[in-house]
């Protein structure tokens, strides 16, 4: 019974700090792109914050467990 109520806790917790670390990322870009002007700069900074997120989303996901 303890195992059960502690994996219903660790999923409640999985999908409360997924749902705000996206959150976060929806709100730092939308901050970003009021910064960036220039199409190319826009493409430059995009191509680093994937090659960022390729490397740091399975980071994440094995902390969390997903």
């Amino acid at each position: 019974m303890v195992a059960f109520f502690a994996e219903l806790l660790f999923d409640l917790v999985r999908s409360l700090v997924g749902s705000w670390l996206r959150e976060a990322a929806v709100a730092v870009c939308a901050w970003l792109d009021t910064k960036i002007h220039g199409r190319a700069a826009r493409f430059v900074v995009g191509g680093l914050l994937g090659i960022a997120a390729y490397f740091l989303i399975p980071v994440i996901a094995g902390l969390l467990g997903l």
